[in-house]
């Protein structure tokens, strides 16, 4: 609790009984039981000191009523004074206090309630004055026009007598004796609420600033909107049952029995009570607050808002004092820094409340320099610079849960602060303290290098595989020594090496790399590491320009295994184009293949044979796939070179890949046949190779055509008796090959190279593929010839056109010269070289002409212009001979 308000004595022991009050600006208005009217000049006292006011009696109306003024509601927008005595509403001048009407229609109210609202209108924003008065069991709604009172609506007839009434927006809320109802202004619909408490004499309904109302039952405020529905979950509990109240932001104030208890909404509290004798009435005006007994009137004075935000800052009470503080009437500087403050503080104070969400929200919202944030957690930021830090108070010991509860809501706002700071890395940041005196951070760089080297202890801590993912960031800034020393204490040195990367210290990574290759334990033994680190390094500007063959030789040297994948990263990776390294890869392929291969050999069962290739278990068929598909793929290897390399005796699909690329396909596919025995792979081959325009490839379905009716020259009795014994399916697989590229095989040869005992019914297919294929070539052939033929005439017409136009054209003009004496050298200005022949005859032209009329759309020019230049010399154009043109020829002569 603390002090919110001082009550100070206006009037005291008052000869008249007070019935009502009201206030605007300075003035305070009583109606009395006796029907007095009392006007008062309320000042504050420049002589008297504190909380002293100045009162004066403005005005007496003993003739105001003739009996009491039970309320009084001062309108100073339409300077009029509403008031209730004999059950009857008047309007009075404010000013003059002369009666302007009295509402008759309105006889036997009981109480009534306005409201007044700014709408815009022709002449600008005007005030609106609603009324709603309560007549025995009736609701009569008015507004105010021309100095009378208009029907707004018409009677609505209730159940009981209101006791109390209320507007809010379009809504009037009414109180009977046992329960509240909502009416609606503009249909006159009734909403049913709730009931009034079962100990509360009367209802009592409040309007809020808000465009709220607190409804009382006993001993507690229910909160609802226009609508009637509750705004809140839990109501506003009171020590007593309230009399009347009122809304003084962000207070609510109401009387009770035995004092005046204040306390506010949100959050709930209780700040003050109150203890002024008979309390029974109260109002506001323009921020003035008033409470009256029947003979006393004390103002509420309220403390200034700075000493009532230094008890609340005590207290803890943060919510309440930045309420205070935005309402507080200062300079806006002054505002928003005392706003900030007071915001920092209460962030603080959630953090030592453990709601570390809530906390560094609003740091993040704040602009809090993230270093004093970081400050909070132990053992996060050097302990010189925190030692630097001053708090409000001591900083919580977070352990266990609490703890890492703390370090994953700190996760969360720094990533939220990198963001922030990285777009404005090259400028200072304006940050605040979180107590004012505190050196900020201003260079983003460094308060970037701060977050970022925070972030990396913080996953240490919590989820160590985001560590390399922050390392790997082009834009991170951890600080390397800082991180250096926590990776190290962590053993993380695949995290290490990244950093040492990313900060471009290669120096450091490699003597690392070094050191945890000789470690069995180390997730770094061994040289792969290395060798991806070396070629990461290929992608700098540095790493580019050293000579490849010296890098691979040195490689060679310590192990093939570091020259293999330096190989593959720069041949495959890199696709350099290179012969010598396309060769050396495939060489060290076969060297790791062969050493395998043996040890595979070895291994197997005696009688049990191979796998076929790239079947071979585990590393084997690996490297053999690798092998095989690199000499397929790659365009740049040099076969002469390698072919020698490769055994006779193991490596037969690979020579036969080799001997294809050296166009001795008859030998390639005598190995996928006799060798391999492998029919697809031998028809693949042949897929690959085959090239109708290429003498050494067009043939290559031939040869294996050949390969399966016929031995090889010079094959020995075991692989002829061996094809033979083949017999009928032999037939049956060259059959099929004839039938699948019988367009890509030699039909003479193929019909030579078949067996004398080979049925007609048997190649009846090939053949009808043949005949197919050459009646298709034959239709493309005549087509093809037809559209030359078409294209040749086109061009000749074209031609001929066009010497015609030429000669219409000479024609012409000389027609022109030798009707209106034209000189013709005056018109070309020509020499005798430009004259020109026509190729086809003997005609004669000027060159411009010739070139000009070889378009017909340039001819169309021409035409249009010899056209016009013959009007204008008085000639018909019908009479120049050029009627004979082309139909595209359009005349452009007015006529």
């Amino acid at each position: 609790m603390h002090d919110a308000f001082e009550p100070a004595p206006i009037l005291e022991r008052l000869p008249l009984h007070i019935e009502s009050i009201s206030s605007f600006e300075s003035t305070l208005l009583l109606g009395t039981r006796e029907g007095v009217l009392l006007q008062y000049k309320v000042q504050k006292s420049k002589t008297k000191g504190d909380n002293k006011f100045d009162v004066q009696l403005e005005r007496s109306n003993k003739s105001f009523a003739k009996k009491p003024i039970t309320q009084l509601a001062a309108v100073p927008e339409l300077f009029i004074l509403i008031s209730l005595s004999d059950n009857v509403i008047s309007v009075h001048d404010l000013a003059t206090v002369t009666l302007i009407t009295c509402v008759n229609k309105t006889k036997g109210a009981s109480l009534f309630a306005v409201d007044v609202q700014k709408r815009q209108t022709a002449n600008g924003v005007e005030p609106f004055l609603r009324i709603g008065i309560a007549s025995k069991r009736k609701i009569q709604l008015f507004y105010w026009q021309n100095r009378d009172f208009v029907e707004l609506l018409n009677d609505l007839s209730l159940y009981d007598f209101p006791h109390a009434l209320t507007w809010c927006k379009d809504s009037l809320c009414v109180g009977f004796k046992r329960d509240y109802y909502i009416i609606n202004s503009k249909t006159g619909n009734l909403k049913e609420l709730f009931p009034v408490g079962s100990n509360q004499k009367y209802p009592i309904v409040t309007r809020l600033f808000d465009n709220r109302l607190a409804l009382g039952r006993d001993a507690m405020s229910i909160l609802i909107n226009s609508e009637g529905d509750p705004t809140q979950k839990e109501p506003i509990n009171w020590s007593d049952i309230p009399q009347a109240m009122e809304h003084s932001l962000p207070y609510l104030v109401a009387i009770l029995p035995k004092f005046v208890e204040v306390r506010t909404i949100d959050p709930k509290m209780l700040i003050q009570n109150i203890t002024l004798p008979d309390a029974r009435y109260i109002c506001q005006g323009d921020g003035c607050l008033y409470v009256a007994s029947q003979n006393t009137v004390w103002r509420l004075v309220v403390v200034p808002y700075s000493s009532q935000i230094k008890q609340l800052l005590q207290s803890k009470e943060f919510e309440l004092a930045l309420k205070l503080a935005e309402l507080a009437d200062e300079a806006v500087s002054e505002k928003e820094k005392r706003i900030r403050n007071i915001k920092n503080l209460y962030a603080f104070d959630l953090f030592c409340q453990r709601r570390f969400g809530e906390s560094l929200s609003l740091f993040a919202k704040l602009g809090t320099d993230p270093s004093h944030v970081i400050g909070l957690y132990p053992n996060l930021l050097p302990q010189g610079y925190r030692n630097n830090l001053s708090y409000p108070e001591k900083v919580p010991d977070l352990q266990g849960s609490e703890y890492e509860r703390g370090i994953m809501a700190l996760i969360e706002y720094l990533t939220q602060k990198r963001t922030e700071v990285m777009k404005d890395m090259g400028r200072d940041l304006q940050t605040t303290a979180i107590v004012e005196g505190n050196k900020t951070i201003k260079p983003g760089k460094q308060l970037s290098q701060i977050i970022d080297t925070t972030l990396l202890k913080c996953y240490l801590q919590t989820n160590d595989a985001l560590v390399a993912p922050l390392l790997r960031l082009k834009d991170n800034h951890c600080h390397v020594v800082e991180s250096e020393r926590v990776l190290m204490k962590k053993e993380k040195f695949s995290e290490l090496i990244i950093l040492y990367q990313t900060k471009g210290l290669h120096q450091k990574a490699l003597t690392l790399l070094m050191k945890q290759a000789a470690r069995p334990e180390s997730p770094l033994k061994g040289h792969e590491r290395t060798v991806m680190y070396l070629q990461h390094l290929e992608d700098l500007p540095e790493v580019e320009s050293l000579p490849r063959d010296i890098v691979l030789d040195y490689l060679e040297k310590i192990s093939t295994d570091l020259a293999l994948p330096y190989l593959e990263h720069v041949v495959l990776d890199l696709k350099d184009p290179t012969d010598i390294f396309h060769d050396r890869l495939v060489d060290l392929y076969r060297q790791k293949v062969q050493l395998l291969r043996d040890e595979y050999i070895h291994s197997l069962p005696e009688g049990h044979p191979p796998s076929k290739v790239g079947e071979e278990p585990g590393e084997l068929g690996e490297a053999r796939k690798k092998l095989v598909s690199f000499l397929h793929t790659s365009k740049s290897y040099i076969p002469e070179r390698l072919l020698t390399h490769f055994p006779t005796d193991g490596f037969y699909e690979e020579r036969a890949i080799l001997l294809g690329r050296l166009g001795r396909h008859e030998q390639a596919l005598s190995i996928y046949i006799h060798t391999l025995n492998d029919t697809r792979k031998a028809e693949e081959f042949c897929a690959q190779n085959y090239d109708r325009d290429r003498e050494g490839n067009k043939d290559v379905y031939y040869l294996l055509l050949k390969i399966f009716l016929k031995p090889p020259d010079g094959a020995g009795d075991d692989v002829t008796n061996n094809i033979q014994g083949l017999g009928r399916r032999r037939l049956e697989v060259a059959l099929k090959l004839l039938e699948d590229h019988a367009m890509k095989i030699d039909t003479a040869k193929a019909l030579e190279l078949l067996p004398h005992t080979t049925k007609l019914r048997d190649i009846l297919t090939f053949l009808e593929n043949v005949m197919e294929n050459q009646a298709v070539r034959r239709r493309h052939n005549q087509v093809l010839k037809s559209m030359l033929y078409a294209e040749n005439l086109q061009v000749t017409l074209f031609f001929k056109t066009t010497l015609h136009l030429n000669r219409e054209l000479i024609n012409m003009i000389v027609f022109l010269t030798e009707i209106k004496g034209i000189n013709l050298r005056a018109i070309s200005n020509s020499k005798s070289s430009d004259i020109v022949t026509s190729p086809a005859s003997a005609d004669v032209m000027h060159s411009s002409a010739y070139h000009n009329v070889r378009h017909p759309m340039t001819s169309s020019l021409l035409y249009s212009r010899s056209c016009r230049l013959a009007y204008s010399s008085g000639i018909d154009c019908s009479q120049a001979r050029i009627s004979a043109l082309t139909p595209f020829l359009v005349c452009s002569c007015p006529t």
